[in-house]
């Protein structure tokens, strides 16, 4: 059997982009290196080249160069002379989790973003999106032709849910496998650049979505190479967690945090939304959060990047830099607005829905701190949930109305402009495009989109068997939910017409003229004007009105102040108004900015608001007023 040899470069050691992998070299072939501290061989097999022997570094690494290979080759490894295995670290899997990995060089493609300089922290619109169902034909080629449309809309940050290979036809890709794979179902590794090149090229910003708190069920091949890659001292709800702590961490850590590292560098994107950061375990004096959060940084070599975390216990430390004892992202999800708003929508404060009321108190509180939970009692959970938010910037905090768990968590896939009135559901999005807090919209919000969004995931059939009846224990839950007719009527995960029914029909775009003007002009609203743009630390107040009525009051100095009046009940008569909130600032008048209520947007008009009379507020309805000195029309 040949032997790899060693890669050197003018008498040095090669230097490698990642620790681990297939690197094509400049002066041909290929070097290969893998961590397996408890094989005794390691060798690569080349489809119709051979095998060819790795040899023993320190720590448990097998390294070398195969002449023969290039890029385009597919390999496998074999660990002491048993079946073939794909590469942990490998770049492509065109055929799959359990196919042969395939040598790609990062350094081939033509990137035309050189002046591109990343997203700032302030003024930022999410949109999480899904590619597998972002259009009919679920490409990344296919979602770039749809990349106009959302910057003229006014987003300015894509959030691609994960999109590392997983075993199957479709799926929602948090059950992935090969972290450094994109998954072979959107196209090839340089499809998934293209797509960022040109988003870039339009402005937008692209995030990704990755999951390292756990791996999915099927196609996992981590624990042949080394069973020290998986935590003995934790457990997740969603299998074993990742070994950041514990013996033989140190490979591990790196293979995470150079992950992280990878996308930036090889696929320039802008940063990364990390999944469910409470089921990352790390009692290592350095987390690996914050290791995995200078990566990033390093890795974008100047480019601003931003950091998104996902955290249900809702630790402000996260979002502290690393200096200061925190894990060093940028933004956290922020449930508790979309809780509130929830209940508010449906009328439902059942499931993990039942410590929120939807009250006009909780939408003022949000306003002005982020979370509504920071070290009270939540009941549901029986424990303190929350940490204190004082002296946080608001656009750390993720609003949202929508985003791909809270539609799939019910027995429909539903989105909320189905579960509510239309008119609620205008003022409700009014609230959250105006909110100081960084907007998210889902995929398809902004055209109200017919197609729901259900959990679907194409398994191998015990697998599918478990998800179903999982998925069906979680949901009940639910009173609703839990009985027999609503119980079958759960769509089957692993049903390719779950996912079908899932894709978005950008047509919608066009046919739902009222709904996309809604959300483009209220985006227009916040970038365009100064008082809205501003996201300023303790720039807002807010007083209740009634019982399902509130004012947020905008504090703009010399631009001017500006209120968000919102009823999401019956019309409303405030006579006397006494509350200072509501006066405008002295020797001057509010004047109407946006109102729910434009017919443009489906609503039936708006009579003054602030009258002689007192102050009447319509029903279901939502309205932007300003500070100025002479009365203004809708603009």
């Amino acid at each position: 059997m040949p032997i790899a040899t060693q890669a050197r470069t003018g008498g040095a050691e090669l230097r490698r982009r990642l620790a681990v992998g297939a690197e094509v070299l400049a002066g041909g072939g290929v070097h290969f290196r893998v961590w397996a501290p408890q094989s005794e061989v390691v060798d690569v097999v080349v489809e119709g080249g051979g095998e060819y022997a790795l040899s023993p570094e320190e720590d448990g690494y097998f390294s070398g160069v195969v002449a023969p290979a290039a890029a385009g080759t597919r390999y496998h490894y074999r660990l002491d002379g048993g079946e073939p295995l794909p590469d942990p670290a490998s770049r492509f899997q065109p055929e799959g989790p359990h196919g042969p990995s395939q040598v790609v060089d990062p350094t081939s493609f033509s990137w035309t973003d050189r002046d591109w300089r990343g997203p700032v922290f302030q003024g930022q619109v999410l949109y999480e999106m899904h590619v597998g169902t972002f259009t009919p034909e679920g490409t990344w080629t296919a979602a770039a032709g749809q990349l106009p449309a959302l910057a003229e809309l006014g987003v300015t940050v894509l959030e691609v849910m994960p999109v590392n290979e997983f075993p199957g036809e479709f799926g929602w890709g948090y059950d992935g496998v090969n972290w450094y794979a994109p998954t072979r179902l959107y196209g090839n590794p340089d499809d998934m650049r293209r797509f960022v090149d040109r988003a870039h090229a339009l402005g937008l910003s692209v995030i990704l979505d990755v999951v390292y708190n756990h791996l999915g069920p099927d196609g996992n091949f981590l624990p042949r190479f080394s069973s020290h890659y998986f935590s003995e001292r934790h457990q997740t709800e969603w299998g074993t967690p990742i070994n950041f702590d514990g013996a033989h961490c140190g490979p591990v850590r790196e293979f995470v945090v150079a992950n992280a590292g990878y996308w930036v560098d090889e696929f320039h994107l802008d940063g990364l939304r990390i999944d469910a950061t409470q089921a990352i375990f790390d009692d290592s004096p350095k987390h690996i959060l914050a290791a995995l959060s200078e990566r990033v940084h390093e890795a974008a070599r100047g480019r601003r990047v931003l950091l998104v975390g996902e955290n249900e216990e809702q630790r402000v430390s996260l979002i502290r830099p690393v200096d200061q004892g925190g894990q060093g992202l940028d933004m956290l999800w922020n449930d508790d607005f979309h809780h509130a708003a929830r209940v508010a929508a449906t009328g439902r404060n059942e499931g993990y829905y039942r410590d929120y009321r939807g009250t006009p108190q909780e939408f003022v509180s949000a306003a002005k701190y982020g979370f509504l939970y920071q070290g009270q009692r939540n009941a549901r959970q029986a424990k303190r949930r929350g940490t204190p938010t004082f002296g946080i910037e608001p656009a750390a905090f993720v609003n949202f109305l929508q985003n791909h768990d809270q539609i799939g968590n019910s027995a429909t896939g539903a989105r909320l402009d189905r579960l509510t009135s239309p008119g609620r559901y205008r003022a409700l999005t009014g609230l959250l495009l105006l909110l100081p807090g960084t907007p998210m919209l889902f995929q398809g919000q902004e055209f109200a989109a017919s197609s729901p969004f259900l959990y679907f995931g194409d398994q191998k059939a015990e697998i599918a068997f478990a998800m179903h009846r999982g998925r069906r224990q979680f949901l009940a839950q639910f009173p609703a939910l839990k009985t027999y007719q609503m119980q079958q009527r759960i769509p089957h995960p692993a049903a390719p017409e779950t996912f079908r029914r899932s894709k978005l029909d950008p047509a919608e775009r066009a046919a739902h003229g009222e709904a996309t003007a809604l959300h483009r002009d209220l985006l227009r609203l916040r970038r365009d004007d100064p008082v809205f743009r501003a996201q300023r630390l303790h720039g807002i107040d807010g007083a209740v009105l009634g019982p399902e009525a509130f004012v947020l009051r905008y504090l703009g100095a010399e631009e001017g102040d500006r209120l968000l009046v919102v009823n999401l009940g019956a019309d409303l008569r405030l006579d006397p108004a006494a509350e200072p909130l509501l006066a405008p600032p002295y020797g001057q008048v509010w004047g109407l900015l946006w109102s729910s209520e434009d017919p443009a947007y489906g609503g039936t008009g708006t009579p003054p608001v602030d009258t002689d009379e007192g102050w009447r507020l319509p029903g279901h309805a939502a309205v932007a007023l300003a500070s100025r000195g002479e009365p203004t029309s809708h603009v």
